[in-house]
């Protein structure tokens, strides 16, 4: 009896932990819903329930968004950057993490650890030496100055994970491929690379995510409107003086966090995998 009142207790604890953990982290989501769908007069009421709607949903702040603003620009301003930052990253993170992990003795860890240290550097020490970088190659207020930029630490934490995903994955494959006839590049391109999908995958994500939470950089080398990232373009145009407008920015946070919360559940097994090298066999 003593055990099976253990067991329950046991389940109920691990239930109650589970239940307490998704309600943290859905909440802000709930919250953003909530907000986003609620009319001026219902949010601003401090006697109205804050939790659920009082009247009726509009979808009146997500219009103005697409409408009174340049909320889609942003959007697609986003998802460029993020593309060609995700892009340059691979090409240079991948064959780097690759070289340091098949590096012999203390040299390849070193030169990582140097790497990952880069990435640990805060952008406000960073963004005046850039500035100075892209004034010199003309891309201020320009988007594609981020594109520049933005590289400075998704490479350096990207060839970090990729490095050690690598190191965990057996020399023998390689040099299994050699002694079939293929050289140390296409051993790479045709045994490594597809063995590293959920790594690379990993990066990708990672990398993404990065590009698109990224505030300090953005404004400082990009202020016209139509230039913005989402990131900075809802802050900055949604924000005048002291007058926040709440529906419109919880509407903006919540199209443009929606996507990337659907692209880490889809590839949710593929992540771990890429973190934990589980896919070593």
């Amino acid at each position: 009896m003593q055990r099976i009142v253990t067991l329950v207790a046991g389940r109920t604890l691990f239930w109650l932990a589970i239940a307490f953990f998704v309600i943290v982290c859905a909440f802000p989501f709930y919250w953003m819903v909530i907000v986003s769908l609620k009319e001026n007069s219902d949010l601003y009421n401090v006697t109205n329930i804050p939790f659920w709607f009082t009247e009726p949903p509009t979808l009146e702040h997500f219009r103005y968004l697409f409408e009174q603003t340049l909320f889609g620009r942003w959007l697609l301003n986003s998802l460029i950057i993020g593309v060609c930052v995700t892009a340059i990253t691979l090409v240079t993170a991948v064959p780097a993490g690759y070289s340091l992990a098949r590096m012999t003795g203390r040299a390849g860890e070193t030169l990582g650890i140097g790497i990952f240290l880069t990435y640990l550097v805060p952008p406000s020490l960073l963004f005046l030496p850039l500035s100075r970088i892209v004034a010199d190659l003309g891309l201020q207020n320009s988007m594609w100055s981020l594109v520049l930029v933005y590289p400075t630490f998704t490479i350096p934490f990207s060839t970090w994970l990729l490095m050690g995903f690598f190191k965990a994955m057996p020399p023998e494959i390689e040099e299994a491929a050699i002694v079939d006839g293929c050289s140390l590049f296409g051993a790479f391109v045709r045994m490594t690379i597809p063995l590293s999908v959920p790594a690379i995958l990993t990066a990708v994500i990672f990398t993404f995510t990065l590009t698109l939470q990224e505030f300090v950089y953005a404004l400082t080398f990009v202020s016209s409107s139509a230039q913005k990232p989402v990131t900075l373009g809802v802050v900055t145009d949604l924000i005048r003086g002291d007058v926040f407008y709440w529906g419109e920015l919880m509407g903006g946070a919540l199209i443009a966090s929606v996507p990337v919360g659907i692209a880490y559940n889809i590839f949710l097994d593929r992540f771990i995998a890429g973190i934990t090298g589980g896919a070593v066999k």
